[in-house]
């Protein structure tokens, strides 16, 4: 912790101690308290594009064109202008009122066809590499026709393309298309970026497609964890089927010695015919394992066998069904062999309002294919565990920068707010269903700014947040008070109907 609040005996500071290790990045942080922003440029000339945001290490600025055709990549020029003042009415050059004097076109680059759409909500950042993650598609049909494998009320859509771009230049490295499916890119809720880790849920048809990005750009295929969980689940249930088909032939031949060939061999195929789709009357090997270890847990809860029973007839085989029609809303990297899924109902999976329905968390072990524990939307275990270790839950990369987001676990401040928000609560199994409500956290969903870090600066998070999200503009401006002097205003930001 500096010792002094002036930048230039910050510098001198930082040339005579050493931060302690792990520590240097949080020391860089603090020089933040003296960069702020001063000045608010209104009525700027620019370019008529949708800006998503900027890269999590401030490089490139991405936008794209009004017709979600085109992207196109900027980047800033940064500190251009400088006043002494702190009032806005005195004047900067003229120059400084257009877009162009703050950020310079890199490139524009057409990602989708005539009948696709970029989606402006979806957006990845791979910074080791500086990897762009892009995704396309064709209208939602709502009332497609049911198919085998696809679950009944999920929507379809015809097409949806993910690209991964190189951002320094924007070339395009890599692709890969799913038909018929149905991913819900809104704010990265269907993709999971961890390190080189690539996880893409279809709703559509359950199953996880787990891709690693190369260092050449090239998106490999790994696995998909769904009606399979291990590589060979696939050949194994073939070769069992095949086996089968061959006993019941021969016993078939063996009743029937007295008929001729051409007998034989009708009454073998009408008995084998329905065969090949016979494995879809089991249930997906996820499902299987998600109910062998909610059976064993309810049956480890008691020593008598009696007692066993009971309860499995009352917490097991009375809810079965329920658990049986779960599917698989969202899910996320815990590391890199972790995943938390979050599994409900249909109806929960496919509107962006599930705060009514009953949800389930599972944390599934991809070198195992085991569950390896389950919570229902309202244990308070679960939300022990968040509160003290959130940001565990929040690490979706290996860049320092997601580390420093602000959380209840590594804030103070934060803590309290949260305590506070507990003891305001009516009731504490409601209050932990909304805590919970967030995970699996959206990857890169909030930002790593030091503005946002509550431990040097305080604002009001019903106008600002570290939060991806859209917020309704407000007319007053938005204060940011310093931590290190609480009566001290460091900046503000007047948003106004632009904002």
């Amino acid at each position: 912790m500096f010792t002094s609040g002036n930048v230039t005996a910050r510098v001198f500071e930082r040339q005579i101690r050493t931060p302690p290790p792990g520590a240097s990045v949080n020391r860089a942080r603090h020089f933040y308290e003296n960069l702020v922003p001063s000045y608010t440029l209104y009525d700027v000339e620019s370019p008529d594009h949708c800006f998503r945001k900027f890269t999590e290490d401030g490089l490139f600025l991405i936008s794209f064109s009004r017709n979600h055709q085109e992207l196109i990549v900027y980047r800033p020029s940064w500190l251009t202008y400088s006043t002494t003042s702190d009032d806005d009415s005195t004047p900067l050059p003229r120059r400084a009122s257009k877009f162009d004097s703050f950020f310079t076109q890199l490139y524009s680059v057409n990602l989708a066809s005539s009948n696709e759409l970029i989606c402006k909500d979806f957006f990845l950042y791979h910074k080791t590499r500086r990897f762009g993650l892009f995704a396309t598609s064709t209208a939602q049909i709502h009332d497609s026709s049911p198919t085998n494998d696809a679950v009944p009320g999920v929507p379809s859509i015809d097409k949806i393309t993910f690209i991964l771009l190189r951002l320094d230049d924007g070339v395009v490295l890599d692709e890969r298309v799913f038909l018929h499916d149905f991913v819900n890119l809104a704010h990265n809720m269907g993709v999971f970026l961890y390190d080189d880790l690539l996880a893409i849920l279809s709703l559509r048809y359950q199953r996880i497609h787990l891709l690693q990005i190369r260092d050449s750009g090239h998106l490999v295929d790994a696995r998909a964890i769904g009606y399979f969980c291990r590589e060979d689940d696939e050949l194994f249930l073939n070769s069992s089927s095949q086996a089968m088909m061959s006993q019941d032939k021969s016993k078939q031949q063996s009743l029937s010695g007295n008929k001729d060939d051409d007998d034989v061999a009708e009454n073998g195929l009408h008995h084998t015919q329905p065969q090949p789709n016979a494995t879809n009357s089991f249930l997906s090997g996820i499902k299987q394992r998600l109910l062998s270890f909610i059976f064993r847990e309810i049956w480890n809860e008691e020593s008598d066998n009696v007692l066993r029973v009971q309860s499995l007839k009352k917490k097991f085989y009375f809810h079965f069904q329920d658990y049986v029609d779960l599917i698989i809303w969202k899910v996320q990297f815990l590391d890199r062999q972790h995943l938390l899924i979050k599994f409900g109902s249909v109806d929960g999976g496919v509107t962006r309002s599930a705060d009514h329905h009953p949800a389930f968390f599972a944390v599934y072990n991809m070198e195992t294919t085991d569950i390896v524990a389950f919570y229902q939307n309202s244990a308070e275990d679960l939300y022990q565990l968040f509160e003290q270790f959130s940001d565990h839950f929040t690490v979706s990369s290996s860049t320092p920068f997601m580390n420093f987001v602000t959380s209840h676990s590594n804030s103070v401040h934060a803590l309290e707010q949260l305590k506070y928000m507990k003891n305001k609560s009516n009731s504490f199994s409601q209050f932990v269903k909304k805590m919970l409500l967030s995970l699996p956290f959206s990857c890169q969903s909030q930002s790593p700014s030091p503005y946002f870090d509550q431990s040097l600066f305080r604002f009001d998070e019903k106008l600002i947040s570290a939060a991806d999200r859209h917020r309704q503009s407000s007319d007053n401006p938005i204060k940011f008070i310093s931590r290190r002097q609480p009566q001290t205003l460091k900046f503000k930001i007047k948003p106004g109907w632009l904002f």
